[in-house]
């Protein structure tokens, strides 16, 4: 009797070749897709169907003028809501966001419409750690369905509850009339304005990072370690947090390989390179990006270079002493092994430094609507994120496949951060308008309080959205220019000292779980694979309240005292 295959065995892995012409095959395909893309959108843009923006302070539509007494209110400003506000007279705006309309001032959305964010943010909290759904959470198709329906929900509440007048900053119409105008222009605001930018560049820096290879196998010496935890802090701020964990994990991981105590090298790793290092660049964290999405110029980060030098340099001091400790307790027979079995760093693909280098300086310079370097030439609308993908097609062209082949390279991560920050941008719209009508109520006035309440929560949050909620209600409480306050390239201003705090709670604190930042359980994932056997969710929390807490307790008395 023959017997039928075993469909549950495991397949033969595949040749180097395989992988490598399959890499090549989709690189075509998604160049292909890019492609349509760019030239879609230089379509739109020459046709006149994509509204141009106007060189003041980023501003979509037509100037309105403040209302009187309100110096947070300038012209072309608006909130980041979307939110427009109406007098007798003539449509304006203030800070508070909400609709005022013959003198009667209209309620912004109740608090239970806010709870499809809440449940799209306690899913990606709660949901891996649930040992019957976690499975089914993995699915990228899963996690879009959720965002899809919370989208829904959030959208049926605007198009049959909300009063409308909202500002549709994309294609610069005032004042929606309730109903469907209320929702194309909710997600007009979130889809064209805030998540395409947004989405399209984290995916440019996890394609081109993605071929870039570091391999080899050094000594595993404290201070080799260290040099690798420098360096990728450093590169966090330039190249990302995920795009810096890519490219270092492995090497990494293989340096380590013949030593018995390397948890706490990981550990470190997840704390300065995929958290702490990235907070000079808007590029270098996802919640900066929104800042900069939101008006924060672009060079403004660089003022919290006291604090990126500062606390990862003492956390680099700790790993050396820990590591010391540790390399002390190796079996002298690993430490040989380490010291014999040794191949030098060879980098290949080189060319995506360049293309880096591309992606920050599309970000820096083509700002839409401003002129370029001074000249006459107005920045379109997306055509930075068009420069962006023609520096991914050139790095999918000319890169070698088998590059991305020895860096496990896959769109999976890309593809569910796409798929759940489509509906947090549009559930998101909600909370964003209650904070702008009354964040100053939550009783947060003092750089230390936003420092801990944005950091706590992007400890068991997503850090973005995090930072978008804070960075609302700071905004809320700032009514004038004056010292040490910054006008945003929105027209608006905001307290520095609060801005400052959040931009600190969100970057570092979202090291404080796995959760926090989408870089630290990559990494994990990564360790594990390689036979590294990792803290439970818990284990790492124990290490992040031991290290990192009395770093920020210490960052808070500086933001007390300053």
């Amino acid at each position: 009797m023959t017997q039928s295959p075993d469909h549950h065995l495991p397949a033969e892995p595949l040749s180097p070749e395989t992988l490598s012409e399959r890499m090549r095959a989709g690189s075509k395909q998604v160049m292909h897709g890019l492609i349509v893309a760019i030239l879609f959108f230089v379509v739109l843009q020459m046709s006149g169907m994509i509204p141009a923006k106007h060189d003041s302070g980023g501003a979509a539509h037509p100037t309105t003028a403040p209302v009187a007494g309100d110096a947070h209110s300038t012209p072309d400003s608006h909130p980041a809501s979307g939110v427009a506000t109406t007098t007798d007279s003539a449509a304006s705006h203030d800070s508070s966001g909400a609709v005022h309309g013959a003198g009667i001032k209209k309620e912004p959305p109740p608090y239970w419409a806010v709870l499809p964010f809440v449940a799209i943010l306690l899913g990606i909290a709660l949901f891996p750690l649930i040992p019957s759904l976690a499975h089914k959470w993995h699915h990228n198709r899963n996690k879009f369905i959720v965002a899809l329906i919370l989208s829904i929900i959030t959208l049926a509440y605007y198009g049959t509850m909300h009063p409308g007048g909202l500002n549709n900053h994309f294609t610069g119409a005032h004042d929606s009339a309730a109903g469907l105008s209320t929702v194309t222009t909710v997600v007009s605001n979130a889809m064209f304005e805030e998540f395409l930018p947004f989405i399209v560049l984290l995916f440019s820096l996890y394609v081109i990072s993605g071929g870039l290879n570091l391999r080899g196998d050094l000594p595993a010496h404290p201070l080799t370690n260290c040099a690798f935890l420098g360096i990728g802090t450093v590169l966090a701020s330039f190249i990302g947090t995920t795009g810096a964990a890519m490219v270092l994990i492995r090497p990494l991981i293989a340096t380590n390989e013949e030593r018995k105590y390397k948890v706490h090298t990981i550990v470190f790793f997840i704390f300065t390179v995929c958290n702490c290092g990235g907070l000079l660049l808007p590029i270098g964290d996802p919640p900066l990006f929104l800042g900069y999405l939101k008006g924060v110029p672009f060079l403004w980060t660089l003022k919290l270079l006291p604090f990126w030098v500062g606390t990862n340099l003492l956390l680099l001091a700790i790993y050396y002493v820990w590591d010391r400790r540790y390399y002390a307790r190796e079996a002298a027979k690993d430490i040989i092994r380490d010291e014999t079995q040794v191949r030098r760093l060879v980098v290949t693909g080189k060319l995506n430094l360049l293309l880096l280098l591309g992606v920050v300086l599309s970000v820096a310079l083509l700002v839409p609507g401003k002129n370029f370097l001074e000249t006459s030439f107005i920045v379109p609308t997306f055509f930075r994120e068009a420069a962006m993908l023609i520096l991914v097609c050139l790095s999918l062209q000319f890169t070698a496949p088998q590059t991305r082949v020895l860096n496990n390279f896959d769109y999976t991560a890309i593809v569910e951060v796409a798929a759940l920050f489509f509906g947090i941008f549009i559930t998101m719209q909600v909370p964003i308008e209650i904070l702008n009508a009354r964040g100053a109520e939550l009783g947060l006035s003092k750089p230390w309080q936003f420092f801990w309440a944005s950091g706590m929560l992007s400890s068991f949050l997503d850090n973005a959205p995090t930072y978008v909620v804070f960075f609302e209600t700071a905004n809320a409480l700032t009514h004038s220019a004056g010292e040490g306050i910054l006008q945003l390239l929105s027209g608006h201003y905001i307290r520095e000292d609060l801005l400052i705090a959040i931009s600190l709670g969100a970057v570092f604190m979202g090291a404080n779980t796995y959760i926090g930042n989408g870089p630290n359980f990559m990494v994990k994932s990564i360790a594990e694979q390689s036979n590294i056997k990792m803290p439970s969710f818990f284990g790492y929390m124990l290490y992040s309240v031991v290290i990192l807490i009395p770093c920020f307790i210490l960052i808070s008395v500086i933001l007390a005292l300053t």
